[in-house]
This record gives C-alpha cells, sequence and structure tokens, in this order.
C-alpha cells in the first residue's frame, strides 16, 4: 500500500443510523489502535471527535463489547488513554488486554486518570518498571479503609462489616474476558495478600457509605484542643459565588463544539454546540462561523440547566494555526444581555423566523406568477384570448400576494429592530399638500370631504422623498378608505418642540373600533383608494412601525383622532389659522 487512505475514508461517511454508527465506531477503534494510526494530525483529531459524536449513538453496553473485542490490538498510547476517560465499563474493556511497550507504559501511566491507574494494577502481566511506576503513584487507593478502622475512628456510626486484618485490601472484581492471557487479576491485589471475605456489593456499599460519613466526621469535628474563634458558629455572608455568571469565556473546535470555558459553567458548557445547521436558536452565529467571520452581540439561546439556560450573547472570532493556516475554532465570550436587551434578541429571532416563513411562501408564489406571465404572454406559443385574461388576473393576484409579503417582513423587521429607514431629507408638507389633493379628488364622487389646515408651509424632516410619501399615503390613503359618503374629515399639520405633527380626525368606522391597530376595516367595493391586503389595522401599525423608526410615533390619544408625529428640522411657518387650497376647493 503506497497511500494508507483509510482513516480519511471512513471519515467521509456519515452514520445514518444506529447500526452504520456501531460499524464506523469499531473501523475508527481497529485504524487508531494501530501502532501507527495517526498519520496525520488533523485526520487523528478528527476521528477521536467522530468517536465522541457516536457515543451519543451507540449503547455502552455495545461500545464496552467492542472495545473488549479490539482492545487486544490496541498499540497507540493515546487511543488508550481517551478510552481510559471514558465511562468505567468501557475503560475496564480496553485496558485489560491493551499491549504496549515497556517504555510507553512508563510514559503513559502518569497520565492517566487515578482511576484508570487502579485498574491496570490488577493486571498480572505489566512490565515490571511500570508496575513499580504504578505501586510508587498510588500505594494506598488500590482499595477503601476496612469499616474497622473506621469504627476505631468514629465509635458512633452504624455497625459495619467488619475484616479480620484491617490492612488487607480487596481485589477488585472486573468480570471476565475469553483470553486467558490478558485477564485481569481476580484474585489477591498483591502476591502476599489473602482474600477478603464478604466483598460482595452490598459489603461495598456499607464501606463507602462508612468511608463518607468519617470523611464529614474529620471535616466537621475540630481538634479538641483547638481554640474557637469568636463568631465561628455563625453562617457565613454570601460571597456571591452562587449568583449566575454573567459572562463566560469560552473556545471551540472546527466544528463550533465547545471544548473549553471557564471553570465555573465549564461542566455546563463543553460540547454544547454553537454552529448548528439548522437550529434556529444559534442561526447567526453559525452563519458567521461558516464565514470564519468575527462575531458581536450576536443573540444565542442554550437550554440546559438554570446557570446557563437562556439567551446569551455571543462575541468572538475565529482562530488559524500558525502552521498552515488551518482554521482550528472560535475563541469568545458569552455574556448574559439586560433585560431589554433580551427582549431585542427575542424580537429579532420572531423577525427572522417571518422572514424565513415568508421566504417559503415567496417561492410558489413566484413561481405561479412566472407560469401565468408565460401563458399571458405567449412565450412558448399561442394562447387563447380567454386563458390570456385568466392567466393575466392570476399573475395580477400573485404580485399582490407578493407586496403583501414584503409588507409583512417590512412590520417585522422595524417592530424588530433590525431594519433602518434609509436617510435622507424632504419637505413633508409638500408631500401631505400634494397626496391631500389626491385623495380629495377620489373622495368627491362620493361627496366626502377633506378639511386641511396648515401651519407649516415647510418642514424637514429626516426621510428620503420615497420614506415620506410612503409613511404619509399609508396613513392618510387608510383613512380616505374607510370613509364613508358623505363624511367630512379634518387634517391639521403643525410643528412644535422639534417635531411636526399631523392630526386627522376619523371616520365613523375607524373611530368605533376598540383598537385601531388590530381593525379589519376595508374599503367598499369599487373603492379608488385601497388599505392594501391586510385591512386597515396592519397599515395603521406599518405606518406606526415606520414613523417609530424614523424617529416619531403615530398615536392615537382619543377614539376620533390619530396624530402623526416626526422628528423636525427646518421649518416655515405660516399664518395661524389659514386654511389649505385642499379645504379652499372643498369649501367652494
Amino acid at each position: 500500500m503506497h497511500v494508507d487512505d483509510r482513516l480519511s475514508t471512513v471519515l467521509q461517511h456519515r452514520a445514518a443510523g444506529e447500526r452504520a454508527a456501531r460499524v464506523q465506531y469499531r473501523q475508527l477503534l481497529d485504524l487508531l489502535g494501530e501502532p501507527d494510526g495517526e498519520p496525520d494530525p488533523g485526520l487523528a483529531r478528527a476521528a477521536f471527535r467522530r468517536l465522541e459524536a457516536l457515543g451519543v449513538l451507540v449503547p455502552v453496553s455495545q461500545r464496552e463489547r467492542i472495545a473488549a473485542e479490539c482492545s487486544a490490538r490496541i498499540r497507540n498510547p493515546r487511543l488508550i488513554a481517551w478510552l481510559a476517560g471514558s465511562e468505567p465499563r468501557i475503560a475496564v474493556a480496553a485496558l485489560s488486554r491493551a499491549e504496549l511497550t515497556e517504555a510507553q507504559w512508563t510514559a503513559l501511566i502518569p497520565e492517566l486518570p487515578i482511576r484508570a491507574r487502579g485498574l491496570l494494577r490488577h493486571r498480572r502481566n505489566m512490565p515490571p518498571p511500570a508496575a513499580a511506576l504504578l505501586d510508587r503513584l498510588g500505594a494506598y487507593d488500590r482499595a477503601l479503609p476496612e469499616p474497622l478502622v473506621i469504627e476505631e475512628s468514629l465509635p458512633k456510626l452504624d455497625a459495619v462489616d467488619s475484616a479480620p486484618d484491617p490492612v488487607e485490601r480487596a481485589a477488585l472484581d472486573l468480570g471476565s474476558f475469553p483470553t486467558e492471557g490478558y485477564l485481569i487479576d481476580d484474585g489477591a491485589a498483591t502476591a502476599g495478600d489473602a482474600p477478603v471475605p464478604g466483598t460482595d456489593l452490598g459489603a461495598l456499599v456499607k464501606r463507602i457509605e462508612a468511608f463518607q460519613r468519617a470523611r464529614e466526621h474529620r471535616q466537621r469535628a475540630p481538634a479538641a484542643d483547638s481554640p474557637r474563634l469568636p463568631l465561628a458558629d455563625e453562617e457565613p455572608e454570601d460571597s456571591g459565588e452562587s449568583r449566575p455568571a454573567a459572562s463566560v469565556l469560552f473556545t471551540t473546535d472546527e466544528t463550533g463544539r465547545i471544548v473549553w470555558a471557564e471553570p465555573a459553567l465549564a461542566p455546563l458548557l463543553v460540547g454544547a454546540s454553537l454552529a448548528m445547521d439548522g437550529d434556529e436558536r444559534v442561526a447567526g452565529f453559525a452563519r458567521a462561523f461558516a464565514r470564519r467571520r468575527p462575531v458581536s452581540d450576536i443573540a444565542i439561546e442554550l437550554g440546559g440547566a438554570d446557570p446557563v439556560a437562556g439567551i446569551w450573547l455571543a462575541e468572538g472570532a475565529p482562530r488559524f494555526s500558525r502552521r498552515g493556516g488551518q482554521f482550528t475554532g472560535y475563541v469568545g465570550r458569552l455574556r448574559r444581555p439586560t433585560p431589554a436587551a433580551a427582549a431585542d434578541s427575542r424580537a429579532s429571532r420572531a423577525a427572522d423566523r417571518v422572514r424565513q416563513l415568508l421566504h417559503e411562501l415567496r417561492t410558489p408564489v413566484t413561481a405561479i406568477q412566472g407560469f401565468a406571465e408565460v401563458i399571458q404572454q405567449q412565450t412558448v406559443g399561442p394562447v387563447p384570448h380567454e386563458y390570456r385574461a385568466i392567466a393575466a388576473a392570476i399573475a395580477g393576484d400573485a404580485a399582490r400576494m407578493l407586496a403583501g409579503l414584503g409588507e409583512i417582513e417590512r412590520l417585522a423587521r422595524l417592530e424588530a429592530g433590525t431594519q433602518e429607514l434609509a436617510e435622507g431629507s424632504s419637505d413633508f408638507v409638500a408631500v401631505v399638500r400634494r397626496q391631500a389633493s389626491q385623495l380629495q379628488s377620489a373622495l368627491s364622487p362620493r361627496v366626502a370631504r377633506l378639511d386641511a389646515t396648515w401651519r407649516l408651509d415647510e418642514a424637514k424632516v429626516p426621510l428620503t422623498s420615497e420614506s415620506a410619501e410612503t409613511l404619509a399615503w399609508r396613513f392618510l390613503g387608510t383613512v380616505a378608505a374607510a370613509t364613508a359618503a358623505g363624511e367630512r374629515i379634518t387634517l391639521e399639520l403643525d410643528g412644535a418642540m422639534d417635531r411636526v405633527s399631523l392630526t386627522v380626525r376619523l371616520p365613523l368606522a375607524l373611530a368605533q373600533t376598540e383598537d385601531i391597530f388590530a381593525a379589519d376595516v376595508r374599503p367598499a367595493v369599487g373603492a379608488v383608494v385601497g388599505t392594501g391586503l391586510f385591512g386597515a389595522g396592519f397599515a395603521m401599525r406599518l405606518a406606526r412601525a415606520e414613523a417609530r423608526a424614523a424617529g416619531g410615533d403615530l398615536v392615537r390619544p382619543d377614539a376620533s383622532t390619530m396624530v402623526l408625529t416626526l422628528p423636525l428640522g427646518d421649518r416655515t411657518f405660516a399664518g395661524p389659522g389659514v386654511p389649505g387650497r385642499t379645504a379652499q376647493r372643498a369649501q367652494s
């Protein structure tokens, strides 16, 4: 074999089910267990991460069986160290028959967990230098203290089973394996020890409980000749350590999974993924992560225990290796937002969900509109006029639906604060005058009037001409569409305290509604002025959102009046009470 690509080939396949996960778990153990099982450090890291991910899919009993079957072929110290840190059953199965050289054992044993070193002491075929190293690292951790010793130091404890010799140590029963040559010793722990009677599970549980009670007693009881300090019996003041952390530093690997966090929250955060595709809770961070871009104040919602559950704001930057410049993950900080920021982040996530929903709706509507236009324009061949008329109507309905979906998305973004109006300057008085004249022409056939009073000749507002036209028409057009035949609407434009205010007296249909921002008032059939696809309430709510985005507001001070206010720049006053041209034409 010129190029050994077995490990990369296994990693290219995704485990689609439990059976595939079990097969891939065994393949990785076999490949990593070889003496040269890590030809590429990057592949090795990816393989160990895949083993951790497969551990969620493969039950512990099956992983134990696989580890026991593969342990005799394991020659890789790093894999042994990884298995030793797994569940106790898997560690026992892997350490029972793993074979390393004398130098590898002596280099690996100090790095193993204490539990794993205790398991190795019961193997019969360990090299003498490795066995001597195990004895030096822990001479008294082969077994728990005997109950007799505990009873001598703590007479008031409950009676437990005692042994004839308190220094004797019980052998640890680690089960059985098919190959006797590598069995962990199920007899005495050392050559000179005699088996201790009563080493069944019940006796072991009693010894553990007695050991814990003795340790608690030694921690609580002071020495007889120890001086007592003043206020020693009082409860200590709250040091604040139990308070939930407001921020925590973290690092991730190249897949977006947290691999390190500050010690206070590390047990709850390590292993959590911040870049899961399709998870709307971390969608913003996932997009930035995929593009390897820095993030700042991106809202993330985490689950789990109370100290970490809820909304966090993420700040971070990507990291790259010094050699080769490979992406190695993110380093950053999670911090709790203020209540206002938390509400804004919830609104932002809601707006993002609305945007995704509207995107799914636009796709079929756009397709329908395109097919209708193909038929109506006879792009692929002649079409009867009747079908062309139907296709034109369908295309028109689709265009109105797309316009309505665009207004929904605009409202969601404005209310969530994720969209700002374009900066500019326009004369709001000129905009309202022009639209009032157009609306009067539309109301005249129904014998309705629009009386306007202008107290300003010019008022500059921080909106582009297009934005000012849209906002004014959305407000005034909704009012005009709800005006019945013979009704009279009054309009007054004034400016005070750096604000321009447009006050309109509502028609009866809108004045009778309890909540005008939820009203479902629609224009009469054949009306020239329309309120949009979703009625007067939605149009008013969208106008309010646009006004607030510009620094103003749209309020209803009483049942029959609505007031639109906008920030005012330069202004020119007219004579007080001077009626506008629209009112003069209506009166004449």
